[in-house]
């Protein structure tokens, strides 16, 4: 069970706490997740009743039951019996908790199976555990209970074990455990309490420490929510590292949680990857670099530029100081230089826009070379048009390419040509507006 129906007052924002993104995902979507590759099922997310922002982020891998008011984090738990009462054990994570690590729950579970026990808990050492719930142990180790940290005293106030706020369950105990519970003066019932009824009821209470003070560390604010950040983008580095991929500087790349890189890739400073993206072998990203969710094949490189939701195919050169926009599709050995922005448009293997200019809404063949400060005028102020260039074209610098305009193969464009019609195959469009004649064969040897 995932809580997650916090109101998250201390983000002053207007996004569901569990909502807020670290390295590209949402909080509560990370520790999903986690418990999926943990081996958990079915998950069962609590949610308050303005929730649709939750669910659609969630979609329908999991399931959701309501909590009508916020009346504590043992109340969540009770809305969810219907959805859990057969199972035979049942873990509790919160939705605002994003660094747990999916091997720490399988531990927990593990051995909370092995014991046999009750009860449960993740625990932390912290050197500064202020406010936050101190474990209590009596002189065999055993756990005796929790004290909030508003309760401590001079002989509590000092322990540096903290609750981690992740249980696990035995399922029978736990229900009638949860139904006899009080609630607080403020009519609230909490999950802390189960642990201090199972100590008087001498069930059988364990711990286990994780592994890092950080997979515990809840976000309650802005300042945590960069510092869990902080924290997740230096594992998702060291993991890509270790998998083949260069970092001259990593504290300055930047990698969304579900990217995927291959060996042999260097990521250069100032890169920021995000999304759905995937880089594939030997490419060489950066410096200055932006891609979000696209493909980019082996052999690449993208230099001081922008790719978003596009496909890259392998041995393309970008940049510096370009923009794939949108719907493109670059195939092998395509050549963008500076300065060229290119949206909605497929470029042909082998086909070159060396410097600035702008192809949008466009389909160009094969081995076409694209003159600098080409324009595709794919808008008529009210609709978008398509340009067609066809293979093998050269279309000379500062043409203009009046939508729809179909350039056929093997044809040429003028140095500042207004193209407002089709031009045939193996012609010359030349002038403004541009005229169509057969291109000269050239002789061999001898005068042309």
């Amino acid at each position: 069970m995932v809580l997650a129906a916090g109101k998250g007052t201390r983000m002053r924002s207007d996004t569901p706490k569990v909502l807020h993104r670290v390295c590209g995902r949402g909080m509560a979507w990370l520790v999903v997740d986690a418990a999926r590759a943990a081996g958990f099922a079915p998950i069962v997310v609590v949610v308050s009743p303005d929730s649709g922002a939750i669910k659609d982020a969630l979609g329908d891998q999991v399931t959701y039951v309501e909590q009508a008011e916020p009346l504590g984090s043992g109340h969540a738990l009770q809305q969810a019996e219907g959805a859990l009462r057969n199972a035979q054990s049942v873990a509790v994570l919160y939705g605002d908790v994003p660094l747990i690590q999916s091997s720490t729950l399988r531990r927990m579970m593990d051995l909370h199976l092995a014991e046999g026990a009750s009860v449960t808990l993740l625990t932390a050492t912290l050197e500064d555990p202020d406010g936050l719930g101190r474990i209590t142990r009596d002189s065999s180790g055993k756990i005796t209970g929790i004290v909030e940290d508003n309760e401590t005293d001079e002989s509590t106030r000092s322990i540096t074990e903290v609750n981690g706020g992740m249980y696990c369950f035995r399922g029978a105990w736990l229900w009638p455990g949860l139904g006899g519970l009080g609630a607080s003066s403020g009519g609230e019932v909490y999950l802390t309490d189960l642990v201090a009824a199972a100590v008087q009821g001498k069930a059988t209470v364990v711990s286990m420490e994780a592994p890092g003070s950080q997979e515990t560390l809840g976000v309650n604010s802005r300042p945590q929510l960069a510092e869990a950040e902080r924290v997740l983008l230096e594992r998702i580095r060291e993991r890509w590292m270790t998998n083949g991929v260069t970092m001259p500087d990593p504290a300055t790349v930047y990698i969304g949680h579900s990217v995927e890189l291959d060996r042999d890739t260097t990521i250069l400073p100032n890169t920021h990857l995000a999304g759905d993206t995937q880089i594939g072998r030997r490419c060489e990203i950066g410096p200055n670099t932006i891609i979000s969710d696209s493909s980019i094949g082996n052999g690449c490189r993208v230099v001081a530029s922008m790719v978003e939701m596009s496909v890259i195919e392998d041995d393309v050169h970008i940049g510096p100081f370009s923009h794939i926009r949108p719907g493109s599709h670059l195939e092998q050995r395509v050549h963008i230089g500076n300065f060229a922005e290119v949206s909605r448009t497929r470029l042909g293997s082998g086909t070159k826009v060396s410097h600035f200019g702008y192809l949008g809404d466009a389909s160009v063949g094969a081995h076409a070379n694209i003159g600098a400060g080409t324009v595709t005028c794919n808008y008529d102020g009210e609709e978008k048009h398509r340009t067609v260039i066809g293979s093998g074209a050269f279309i000379g610098s500062d043409s203009m390419l009046v939508a729809p305009v179909d350039i056929g193969e093997g044809s040429s464009t003028g140095a500042g040509a207004v193209v407002t019609r089709d031009v045939p195959p193996d012609h010359l469009a030349v002038g403004i507006p541009a005229r169509n004649r057969p291109k000269r064969k050239k002789k061999r040897g001898g005068d042309p």
